[in-house]
């Protein structure tokens, strides 16, 4: 049978060869195998006819030509992905794909302006600034010092039960400086150095003599025989990490920025092939109609668009408030994520927006959330 097809399209290519010297023209042989070549490749071996050596002014026209082109593609692939939302995977699935630029190159493209734009302008993802906050002791008539226990609720019952007062002891009650809670106030999108540590050297002093008071409780868990192993290990990974890590922040509160820039492409680019498996699940009897690459496309699209959405928001994180910042990202990202799905997947309003809410919250609260607060955790501890 191969003998036979062989034969055959080699025949075949001898007729459309003659045929085309009867009309006046000349057909080339193939600078590969030699067979007659008719049009731009080889029917044989798949050789291009063009061999690529042109004048100076050849290849002039071929850049000026490619540009144009690629301009083309740009525009209108700029046009689908913004103002028809599903538009570029479903040409995917559909094979209409040369008009629009690659989903995985548009990606990257994107991305990496994003990047770009936070190290061109010196712009940090965020910053923690750490604040100390005075805490108000009270004494009882034997001199006893106490503080308010944050997790008592009285209009709770089950936190009704914990005790109101916590007992301080003498030596924490009596420090010069007073007693305080160190917590931090996050920053983004906003230029690094514009804000400073507002911790006074008497403040990080503190903090330094509770590494300090740590490594002496670890000394004396570690010398106690009741002890278990795997407390004196979470003693030494707190000592070790916590501590250095707050040192670092109440220093510099853009210290995890870099961390940051490195890990958070890297970590939303293995979420994509995640978000395409929940898309096939909840699309899964269509599965004959939509292949996992089909998903995969759309997820791309739909990670594309959130970048360029935060593109948008560091230029708006510079005039507005953090909260209205995010209430574009929440909304515009949904808003787009809501018609992708309705034009590509072509099912109703009411089973696309079942579907939204369902996929959304699944990878945002199992997948997307817990993979940023891994990042931010990694930065803090081991940046």
């Amino acid at each position: 049978m191969e003998a036979i097809l062989e034969t055959g399209a080699a025949a075949g290519i001898e007729y459309a060869a003659s045929r085309m010297a009867e009309q006046g023209a000349s057909p080339r042989k193939c600078a590969n195998c030699g067979a007659p070549l008719i049009g731009p490749y080889c029917a044989m071996c798949g050789q291009e006819r063009d061999t690529h050596r042109r004048s100076v002014k050849g290849l002039f026209h071929d850049l000026v030509t490619d540009i144009a082109s690629f301009d083309s593609r740009l525009l209108h692939t700029a046009k689908a992905f913004l103002l028809q939302p599903g538009e570029l995977p479903r040409a995917f699935r559909m094979g209409r794909t040369r008009r629009y630029v690659p989903a995985l190159r548009l990606y990257f493209f994107v991305s990496l302006i994003f990047f770009l734009i936070l190290g061109g302008f010196n712009i940090a993802i965020m910053q923690l600034q750490v604040v100390a906050t005075p805490i108000k002791l009270t004494y009882d008539a034997r001199g006893n010092a106490f503080i308010r226990n944050p997790a008592y609720d009285r209009t709770d019952p089950s936190a009704r039960r914990l005790p109101k007062l916590i007992p301080i002891s003498k030596e924490k009650a009596k420090e010069r400086e007073g007693m305080f809670n160190f917590t931090t106030q996050p920053y983004f999108f906003q230029p690094i150095g514009i804000y400073r540590s507002s911790l006074t050297p008497a403040m990080r002093a503190r903090i330094e003599r509770n590494r300090h008071r740590v490594e002496r409780e670890i000394a004396a868990a570690n010398k106690d025989p009741k002890n278990s192993a795997e407390a004196k290990k979470i003693g030494s990974w707190m000592d070790r990490h916590f501590y250095s890590g707050l040192q670092r922040l109440a220093a510099d509160p853009a210290a995890l920025n870099e961390p940051l820039t490195t890990w958070i492409p890297r970590v939303l680019f293995l979420l994509l092939p995640l978000y395409a498996l929940l898309l096939a699940l909840f699309y899964w009897r269509q599965r004959k109609k939509f292949y996992l690459v089909d998903h995969l496309i759309f997820s791309l699209s739909v990670h594309t668009f959130t970048f360029l959405a935060l593109i948008v928001a560091v230029g708006l994180a510079q005039t507005v408030s953090g909260g209205l910042v995010f209430l574009f990202l929440l909304g515009s990202i949904g808003f787009y994520v809501f018609l992708s799905l309705k034009r590509f997947y072509e099912q109703n309003w009411f089973w696309t927006a079942v579907k939204f809410l369902c996929i959304s919250g699944i990878y945002t609260i199992f997948f997307l959330l817990p993979a940023l607060a891994g990042v931010i955790a990694y930065s803090f501890f081991y940046s």
